[in-house]
């Protein structure tokens, strides 16, 4: 996977936790920059996790499953970005919670991440050098959901399903040209 691969795939990831990040900006009374920073560095560090532990467990089970990883790829992308899409298009209000306690951080940082444990599922079958992979996910991550934070503060939830829509596009097409190059309809 070339830089610019793993960077459209970083800000897809990163749509989910600027939507939640978004939200937190707007609950926030009064909004100082560690509220963003604690904000960035959850989600950032969870982003740069998840697919760590994605990739060792797919490289336990990548020999047994060599002949249809591209396959497995694309539906995983494919089912993740379908739901995010889904996610945006569903218009119901989530309620905002302004807490930045470690309780409620962690189970947004785990819920906002879970596409990221899926994606270090199909590097592994494709082979992708994950430290760098997942330090330009995680910084990804971290730099869009502090400036989400800040983002919500400002103009509110009005961008919020626009963020997660763009993100579960991002991901179909990065499935969708994996599985295309797998078959020999693109050229890699």
């Amino acid at each position: 996977m070339e830089f610019a691969e793993l960077f459209i795939l970083a800000i897809g990831l990163s749509m989910d936790a600027l939507a939640v990040a978004i939200c937190k900006g707007l609950s926030i009374q009064c909004l100082k920059p560690r509220h963003a920073l604690t904000v960035g560095a959850w989600f950032g560090m969870f982003q740069a996790l998840m697919p760590s532990i994605g990739y060792l467990l797919g490289m336990a089970f990548a020999d047994l499953i060599t002949a249809v990883d591209h396959w497995i790829a694309f539906v995983l992308l494919a089912l993740i970005g379908g739901n995010m899409i889904r996610e945006a298009l569903s218009h119901s209000d989530e309620e905002c919670d302004p807490s930045l306690s470690i309780a409620s951080m962690f189970l947004l940082a785990v819920a906002t991440s879970i596409d990221a444990l899926a994606v270090g599922i199909t590097f592994a079958f494709l082979r992708v050098d994950i430290l760098p992979a997942i330090t330009l996910i995680g910084l990804c991550t971290f730099a869009i959901s502090t400036a989400g934070v800040k983002i919500g503060h400002i103009f509110g939830i009005r961008y919020k399903s626009k963020s997660e829509l763009f993100g579960g596009v991002v991901l179909i097409l990065i499935g969708l040209k994996i599985l295309m190059e797998h078959l020999g309809v693109l050229s890699m």
